[in-house]
């Protein structure tokens, strides 16, 4: 099966328990996630997962997906198959560097099969500038001071 990938990668200067309960904290997405909002589910093995997403340029779309992978303070990824040949994998991934208080985060999205593949090849930039403004988002919403 061919499979097509858009990711972003970004600096965060911020602990990985800092960077993941951004992530965790799935009630309080739409208030720094600029594309998925109204996140509500579990995060374990199994677990459902439902969400808005907001593209610019597509018409807003609800998502049901399954948590298909997970390590607190390391990764979460959710799975959807959006019909025949066609599903999308999404993920958020921390890597701790060497510096105390410094990681690296990326998010994506995997699209697989053909009807996949053609998404992808007909939404890239949209699906370009929706990953980066998560990126974007996340690395603020992380660093961002307590009050």
């Amino acid at each position: 099966m061919d499979t097509a990938r858009i990711e972003k990668r970004i600096g965060i200067r911020a602990s990985t328990d800092a960077i993941w309960e951004v992530i965790s904290n799935l009630p309080g997405w739409s208030d720094w996630n600029p594309i998925e909002k109204d996140v509500e589910g579990t995060i374990a093995f199994g677990g459902q997962m439902g969400l808005t997403e907001t593209i610019e340029g597509l018409p807003p779309r609800k998502v049901i997906a399954r948590v298909v992978e997970w390590q607190p303070y390391a990764q979460l990824v959710w799975a959807e198959n959006r019909g025949l040949w066609f599903r999308s994998m999404r993920y958020f991934e921390i890597e701790q560097l060497e510096q105390p208080g410094s990681c690296i985060a990326a998010n994506g999205i995997v699209f697989s099969g053909l009807r996949g593949e053609m998404y992808f090849d007909k939404h890239r930039a949209r699906l370009r500038h929706s990953v980066d403004a998560i990126a974007e988002a996340w690395k603020a919403a992380a660093e961002e001071p307590e009050a």
